[in-house]
């Protein structure tokens, strides 16, 4: 785990906020190497209810106090923000993001959005990320680079290799894995240049899968999987690490599954919306998970945008877009309304139960935007969505937070640093207008992002890349 903590949250210590570079200056809201904000609603991340007019003194990098009002001792000439009418929790931990995004056009071919992506998750409150599937591995690494030491804006990054993805790949720009031995040398190169994770994709098979998941682990590093060909459980066996997305695409229980086939995505649907999360054999599976320590990784906002009517059309999302990539996401929308398979939400509801019941039983669930799909779930807005949405499923707001930072933290191995609020832990935090717990749309208000103690003006980047998105 140590390289990893090198690679990944740590703060990069010679960032001084006195010596930030021209491509993040603009960016900043506040400079004060310690600054205290007062009379703040916390959402400390662990699931606990909020508590009402707290304080907080952050110096440098730091949480350096934390406590109710009057309680905090303020060193004399520190700057005071009065925080009253706003809610501050922990930086998100997206476990589901990418740095690209749909082209449009009908081309299996994704444009990379290094100048964008990381701005908006910024804005947002990602303050740190996992990639969860490359397809410009090198660009994503390098962007990690420019972030760390201070040539740009964004959050700290995981990065994940390329897809391990067998015949049938989504993109042209993915590498097709063919057998074990394939698997373990793609495994073995892009660790020595520097991923921290990796991503089995829907057509891998069993044996290459496997010979992948033993190649990671030997190097100390993760392996996630948005699968097909191997259902969850079989995938728990031969030791994954962590399930993208949940119970939709998993395919073990659709009839007549084969090995190392993918069935077609409309009969795993359908499949899916007529199971009985209490049977038996849906149990097995998620006791299974449960019991090889297997997260699973919430990604709602991605699947809602398919369904016509939701979510609520947003300008600053039309905003955010190219123009081309506001007609097509539009145009995807208008096709979809028509799509029988897509004129119900119930699969999307089954999805909700799903992880309701995978962490009634204990499972770790993490969660995500995956900004891919028809579009509609843009780097770090989607996000946000995401948070609504896991409330809609039936989290209390204190624990869809959670699942966002702390669950996030510790399955990166870095909730000591990160992930909740307490003294002496990484000051990464989102600041909003209003009251999360009991309007969690609320978190899409956000006021300030500190990553590391230094203090971002989510308005200017979101400014910054309006219609941008889709272009680079």
């Amino acid at each position: 785990m140590l390289r990893r903590s090198f690679l990944f949250f740590i703060a990069v210590s010679a960032i001084a906020q006195s010596r930030l570079e021209p491509g993040v200056q603009p960016f900043v809201a506040f400079r004060d190497p310690v600054v205290a904000l007062t009379h703040i609603r916390v959402i400390d991340g662990t699931g606990a209810p909020e508590r009402a007019d707290q304080t907080l003194l952050l110096d440098h990098s730091k949480i350096a106090g934390f406590g109710a009002a009057g309680s905090v001792p303020i060193p004399e000439g520190v700057r005071q923000i009065d925080l009253t009418g706003y809610t501050i929790f922990p930086g998100l931990v997206g476990m589901h993001e990418h740095l690209f995004y749909p082209s449009g056009g009908g081309i299996p071919m994704y444009n990379e959005q290094a100048f964008s992506a990381p701005r908006l998750y910024l804005a947002s409150g990602v303050t740190n990320m996992r990639t969860t599937g490359s397809l410009e591995p090198y660009t994503d690494l390098n962007v990690k680079k420019l972030i760390d030491r201070g040539s740009m804006p964004g959050p700290k990054i995981d990065v994940t290799g390329p897809y391990i993805e067998g015949p049938g790949g989504f993109s042209i720009q993915m590498p097709v894995v063919e057998s074990p031995q394939q698997a373990r040398r793609l495994v073995e190169y892009w660790a020595e240049e520097g991923v921290t994770s990796f991503k089995a994709y829907m057509d891998i098979s069993h044996d290459a899968l496997a010979e992948a998941i033993r190649a990671a682990h030997e190097r100390k590093l993760k392996i996630t999987g948005h699968l097909c060909s191997v259902g969850f459980s079989e995938a728990a066996e031969l030791g994954i690490d962590d399930l993208e997305h949940g119970l939709l695409v998993d395919t073990e229980f659709d009839p007549g599954k084969k090995r190392d086939v993918c069935p077609s995505q409309q009969e795993t649907l359908k499949t899916v919306e007529n199971l009985d999360l209490k049977s038996a054999a849906v149990q097995r599976m998620i006791h299974a998970l449960v019991a090889h320590h297997v997260a699973v990784t919430s990604t709602l906002a991605v699947f809602e945008a398919f369904i016509p009517g939701r979510p609520p059309l947003e300008q600053r999302t039309l905003d955010a877009m190219s123009p081309q990539a506001a007609e097509s996401y539009l145009a995807t929308k208008e096709r979809s309304a028509g799509n029988p398979n897509l004129r119900a939400a119930s699969w999307l509801q089954k999805e909700m139960a799903f992880e309701r019941e995978f962490a009634a039983a204990g499972g770790l669930l993490l969660a995500g935007c995956d900004p891919t799909g028809n579009g509609g779930a843009l780097p770090g807005y989607g996000d946000q969505r995401n948070l609504e949405l896991l409330v809609e499923a039936g989290f209390k707001p204190e624990e869809a937070i959670r699942i966002y930072t702390y669950d996030g933290a510790l399955y990166e191995g870095e909730a000591d640093r990160v992930g909740t609020i307490a003294a002496g832990k990484t000051a990464d935090l989102v600041v909003v207008k209003g009251d999360p717990a009991a309007r969690i749309a609320d978190v899409e208000n956000v006021k300030y992002v500190f990553k590391d103690g230094l203090a971002y003006d989510p308005a200017k980047l979101v400014e910054s890349v309006n219609g941008a998105i889709g272009i680079h």
